[in-house]
């Protein structure tokens, strides 16, 4: 399986796997992030955008994607964690830039891909077990999950022809675990989930960015046997 995939935040942790991973099996990339792309290759064009930039986000996609009348793949990777902290001491402020990053800029890609009239194979929106578990401390992460989840759902009413799923991945080995797993910012007797995740560092139950990339290619054929528009989780396709 090969052709034009479109990936957000490439340049690091999970998205910079997922490139790698797409590469290697002779893809041509496109790649969207907020910081310039460590890779050099010829199948792949990157353009640096700050999601979070409403106005400037759809100049950027008609840069990098304008030429194409058709793309097999989107993985909208990009999101942020936020503050791990009690709901009711986040400020509305700090869950706007969550839901800023992790929803409407994917809901803005996807407008823009409708406007543009690009024929689109499959979109994987990589969403968390966040979304449905509700753990102590998740909040904005939490809710910005599910709702991205529904995203999808909506969405997959809108593109007939193209398969949408919500995937969670599990536990990856990316900077936000470097953030979790500092004691000095994150509580772990406050916040049991977070004990969980540190014990799991180091182990087979946390890939590395690129093994996680690997499974994730590995299973994405696969998602087209469940309905368009439903969350899966890529454990179930170990």
């Amino acid at each position: 399986m090969t052709g034009n995939v479109f990936i957000t935040g490439i340049s690091s942790g999970l998205g910079l796997g997922l490139t790698r991973t797409c590469l290697d099996k002779d893809w041509s990339v496109y790649g969207l992030s907020r910081r310039e792309s460590p890779l050099e290759h010829t199948g792949l064009r990157h353009v640096s955008c700050d999601l979070g930039d409403a106005v400037g986000l759809a100049g950027r996609l008609e840069t990098l994607l304008g030429g194409l009348d058709k793309l097999d793949l989107v993985i909208l990777n990009a999101g942020v964690l936020g503050e791990i902290r009690d709901l009711t001491d986040t400020s509305m402020a700090s869950i706007q830039h969550v839901m800023d990053i992790n929803v409407w800029a994917n809901k803005r890609i996807l407008d823009w891909l409708h406007r543009a009239g690009l024929t689109v194979d499959q979109i994987v929106l990589i969403s968390s077990g966040a979304a449905v578990n509700g753990n102590k401390g998740w909040g904005a992460y939490s809710l910005s999950k599910a709702t991205l989840n529904m995203l999808a759902k909506l969405y997959a009413h809108e593109f007939p022809d193209t398969h949408f799923c919500a995937l969670a991945l599990g536990l990856v080995d990316t900077a936000m675990q470097d953030y979790l797993c500092d004691e000095r910012q994150v509580d772990g007797a406050r916040y049991p989930s977070v004990e969980k995740l540190r014990d799991a560092r180091g182990t087979a139950s946390m890939p590395t960015p690129e093994l996680a990339a690997r499974h994730i290619a590995d299973a994405i054929p696969n998602l087209k046997r469940y309905p368009s528009g439903s969350f899966q989780d890529i454990r179930t396709f170990a």
